[in-house]
C-alpha cells in the first residue's frame, strides 16, 4: 500500500471530564468521477440543499462535510461530498509519488495553479486517506460496465487507500423501467474490485428511505469495534427520525379517507319540474331507455362532493410533501373517473313507489328498480331477505326511510370509489417518498407499474380489513374512532406494500 499524506486524527471526540460518555464521528464520503451527481445525492440524503448542482465537471473543489445523523450521546454521522475524479488514469500514476518530495510539489503547488480540475481530484483523494471511515463510490448505472472506460483506475485509486468501499448505482432512471439485468452486470463487476465490500441501487432521484436503511445496515460491519457501538445509536436515531414521518404521512392519508368516508352531500330539490324529470328518467330506465337527461340537483351534489374531495387530496398532498423536506406543490387533480362512481342515498317517495309498482307490474318491482338505479343496497338486503315481501310499495318505502333515517336525497361515496382511494393514497405515499429531493420540486408523475403491482398485492391482501373501515363507518362514534381504526390498516398494508418493493422493508421498520 502506498503511504498516505498523512496520518489520520481518528474519529473519536471525547469529553474532557472524568466518567464522560464517548462521542464518536463516523465519516462517510461520497466520491465518483466528476459530475455523475454527488451533489445531488448529498442533496437527497440530507434532504436539503447544499453544494452547487450544474451539469458540468468539477463543480465541487473542495471536499465539504455535512451533518446527517446525530445521536442523543452527541455522535455524529457526516457525510462528505468530494471533487470528482477527472483523469483517473494520471490520478492512479500521481499518487504512487504521493510518499516522495517531488510528489508532494505536484500535488500541492504545481496542480493547484497550473491544472485545478486535477488538484482538485487529488484533494479527494487526500481526503479519503485522512478523514473518510467509509467510501460510498457513486457510478453512473445507466451505462454498461464495459463503456466506463475510467472505471478500472477509480477502482484501483480506491483500493489503494485501504478504506472499505460501498459502491452505489446511481442513475438508474424510474424504478418501473429498471434494466434489472444491467444493476446485476454492475453487481457482478463491482463486487469482485479490490475493496468493495457491497453494490447496492441508490438512485439519487427515485431512492426510498428504505434503501437508505439498507445502506446504513452495509455500512455498520465496515466499523471498527470503536465505532460501532456509535453507529449502533445513530441509526436508531435515524430510523426513529425516519418513522416519524412514515407514521405522521399514515396519519394523514388515514385522515384523508375517513373524511372522505363519512362525506356526504345532500341532493336539494328541484321543484315539481324535476320530480316530473326524474320519474321519466327512471321509468326510461326500467324500460331499457336511455336518459341524457342527467337529474340536475343530483349532479350538483356528486360535482360539490368531488370538488372537496379533490381539495381535500391536494391539501393532504402537500401536507406530505412538506413532512419529506421536499419543495413545490400538488397540481389540480379533477377526480372526473372517482366521481362517476358516487353513491346515491334516496329516501324513497311513497307516492312515487306505488307509481313506479303499478306501471312496471308488481307492487315491489318499482322499488327494486329504485335500488338498482339508486344504489338502495340496505333496502335490497331487506327485500331480498322477504322482511317486507308482504307490504305495499307504500309501506316498503316508509320501511326504508326509517332505516336509513334520511329525510332527503344524499350523496356520498360508496364503498369501491374509498377502495380505490385507498390504493391512490398509498401510490401517492410512494411518489413523495422515493423522491428525492436533488431532484428539485416534487411534480407528479405515472406511477411505475413495479409500485402499481405491489399496492395492488398489499390491497388485496388487507381487503376484508379494509373493507370492513368502510362498512362500519355509519357506527363509528366520530371520525377520530374511524381514523384509529383506519390507520391500523394503513400502515399495515403500506408496510406491506414496501416489504414487496424492498424485502428488508420489513425488518427496517420493526428495527430488528
Amino acid at each position: 500500500m502506498l503511504a498516505p499524506f498523512a496520518s489520520a486524527e481518528g474519529t473519536v471526540r471525547r469529553l474532557g471530564w472524568p466518567g464522560a460518555t464517548d462521542m464518536t464521528d463516523v465519516s462517510l464520503s461520497l466520491v465518483s468521477h466528476t459530475n455523475v451527481g454527488k451533489t445531488t445525492l448529498a442533496r437527497t440524503l440530507l434532504a436539503r440543499d447544499v453544494g452547487e448542482v450544474r451539469d458540468e465537471a468539477h463543480v465541487t473543489e473542495t471536499a465539504e462535510s455535512q451533518l446527517l445523523i446525530e445521536s442523543a450521546a452527541g455522535d455524529r454521522l457526516l457525510l462528505w461530498d468530494t471533487p470528482g475524479f477527472g483523469d483517473s488514469l494520471r490520478l492512479a500514476r500521481r499518487m504512487a509519488q504521493a510518499g516522495n518530495p517531488l510528489g508532494w510539489l505536484l500535488t500541492e503547488v504545481w496542480d493547484r495553479w497550473r491544472d485545478r480540475a486535477f488538484w482538485s481530484s487529488q484533494r479527494a483523494l487526500k481526503h479519503v486517506w485522512e478523514e473518510c471511515d467509509v467510501v460510498l463510490y457513486l457510478v453512473d448505472a445507466s451505462q454498461a460496465p464495459a463503456d466506463v472506460g475510467y472505471l478500472d483506475a477509480e477502482l484501483q485509486v480506491l483500493a489503494l487507500t485501504g478504506k472499505p468501499v460501498i459502491a452505489l448505482l446511481n442513475q438508474l432512471g424510474q424504478p418501473g423501467a429498471r434494466d434489472d439485468a444491467l444493476v446485476e452486470r454492475w453487481r457482478q463487476r463491482l463486487d469482485t474490485a479490490p475493496g468493495v465490500r457491497a453494490t447496492l441501487p441508490l438512485d439519487a432521484f427515485t431512492r426510498c428511505w428504505v434503501q437508505e436503511g439498507v445502506l446504513w445496515r452495509s455500512v455498520a460491519p465496515l466499523l471498527p469495534d470503536a465505532q460501532r457501538e456509535a453507529f449502533d445509536r445513530l441509526q436508531a436515531a435515524w430510523r426513529e427520525r425516519q418513522l416519524a414521518i412514515w407514521r405522521e404521512s399514515m396519519a394523514e392519508l388515514s385522515r384523508r379517507l375517513v373524511r372522505a368516508a363519512l362525506d356526504m352531500q345532500p341532493v336539494e330539490s328541484d321543484g315539481w319540474r324535476g320530480t316530473v324529470r326524474a320519474i321519466g328518467s327512471r321509468l326510461g330506465a326500467a324500460m331499457g331507455l336511455r336518459d341524457e337527461d342527467v337529474d340536475a340537483p343530483q349532479q350538483r351534489a356528486m360535482a360539490q362532493l368531488a370538488e372537496r374531495l379533490d381539495a381535500d387530496v391536494q391539501h393532504s398532498t402537500d401536507t406530505l410533501i412538506r413532512l419529506h423536506g421536499l419543495d413545490g406543490r400538488a397540481g389540480h387533480e379533477v377526480l372526473a373517473k372517482l366521481a362517476q362512481h358516487y353513491a346515491t342515498r334516496n329516501p324513497v317517495d311513497e307516492g312515487k313507489a306505488a307509481i313506479w309498482g303499478g306501471v312496471l307490474t308488481g307492487a315491489l318491482a318499482g322499488l327494486k328498480a329504485d335500488i338498482a338505479t339508486g344504489g338502495l343496497t340496505l333496502g335490497g338486503g331487506l327485500l331480498a331477505g322477504g322482511v317486507l315481501g308482504a307490504l305495499t310499495a307504500a309501506g316498503a318505502a316508509r320501511g326504508v326511510n326509517v332505516v336509513r333515517g334520511i329525510s332527503q336525497p344524499e350523496v356520498r361515496w360508496e364503498a369501491k370509489v374509498l377502495d380505490a382511494m385507498f390504493a391512490n393514497a398509498l401510490l401517492g405515499y410512494l411518489a413523495i417518498a422515493h423522491h428525492g429531493r436533488g431532484r428539485g420540486a416534487w411534480v407528479a408523475q405515472e406511477p411505475p407499474t413495479t409500485w402499481m403491482a405491489a399496492v395492488e398485492g398489499a390491497v388485496a391482501h388487507h381487503k376484508a380489513a379494509i373493507q370492513a373501515a368502510w362498512q362500519r363507518r355509519a357506527d363509528e362514534r366520530g371520525p377520530a374512532a374511524m381514523q384509529a381504526r383506519v390507520q391500523r390498516v394503513v400502515e399495515t398494508a403500506c408496510a406491506d406494500a414496501l416489504g414487496r418493493l424492498y424485502p428488508q422493508a420489513g425488518r427496517i421498520i420493526a428495527g430488528t
